[in-house]
């Protein structure tokens, strides 16, 4: 009997020490799968944060500019890289440019041979952010109008929306050493733009913004034709007619440090013709 009972411990022995090395394979086998999805969700959250982000700055005799608003917009996010397109600036703008790029791989140049204009300059930077392979594709002045503090709210936007707009008006008026002929003229622009065209946003005009790339390759780039500031209406609008989400977050705009500014009449008759051309578009369907 005491032999009987001997063997019963000693076989109850073994199955606790088995019962044990399942426990213990149970918790390895749970710590590897742990693991494993930890490592994916970390690769997952780095794939998101390292998309590419690339700012569009074009320029003509902005070399006092360049020099500072660069590594101003560097600084926000790892993700933003620069390239600047240049028209042949008479004071060596992409000189200078050049040499900031040997010192930093982030910043690139486009050189064209003679002043074409802000939305051609845009059209250009838009097919190299394509052809590069670049997610999210900024427009931003050079003459610190724009922010370069702002960034980092464009991208947290830009994942939810497909085009982020830069507002002067959404929260009030937000302008700042405009003389109060220009600023009446902007606002009330902005109020004609959205009752002809119905664009449902309040600073169409504004030239502070983010695309993600999928909105620019939805859009003929071959057939923007406006080149002053009702660039930036076209691009808006077709890229809203097109079913794209936008979404406009509240900037402060400050007229320029340094420079020249680039307005005229001529830009400003584009624009008062560009929205109804847009608006017959629309209505015949010929938004591309």
């Amino acid at each position: 009997m005491q032999e009987a009972g001997g063997r019963r411990q000693e076989a109850g022995g073994r199955m606790q020490d088995a019962g044990g090395r399942m426990q213990g394979f149970d918790k390895c086998r749970n710590l590897r799968i742990f693991q494993n999805l930890s490592s994916s969700l970390k690769d997952r959250e780095h794939t998101e944060r390292m998309k590419r982000a690339l700012v569009i700055i074009p320029t003509y005799n902005e070399i006092e500019n360049v020099q500072t608003i660069i590594p101003e917009i560097l600084r926000q996010d790892e993700r933003l890289e620069v390239l600047v397109v240049d028209d042949n600036s008479p004071d060596g703008t992409a000189a200078e440019v050049k040499r900031m790029m040997t010192e930093n791989p982030r910043i690139h140049i486009l050189e064209r041979q003679r002043k074409m204009g802000l939305g051609t300059a845009y059209l250009a930077g838009f097919k190299h952010a394509i052809a590069q392979g670049y997610d999210y594709v900024f427009e931003m002045d050079a003459d610190h109008s724009h922010s370069p503090d702002v960034l980092p709210r464009f991208l947290e936007s830009i994942e939810e929306y497909d085009l982020v707009l830069g507002s002067r008006y959404i929260q009030g008026v937000n302008v700042i050493n405009w003389p109060m002929k220009r600023l009446l003229l902007s606002y009330f622009a902005n109020q004609y733009t959205r009752i002809v065209t119905g664009l449902p946003v309040r600073d169409a005009t504004g030239g502070f913004k983010c695309f993600r790339v999928e909105v620019l390759k939805a859009i003929d780039l071959d057939r923007v034709r406006s080149n002053g500031y009702s660039f930036q209406i076209e691009m808006s609008f077709k890229a809203w007619k097109k079913g794209f989400r936008l979404h406009e977050i509240p900037i402060i705009f400050m007229d320029r440090r340094v420079g020249i500014s680039k307005m005229s009449k001529k830009i400003v008759r584009e624009a008062v013709t560009m929205v109804w051309r847009l608006r017959m578009q629309s209505i015949l369907g010929r938004v591309r």
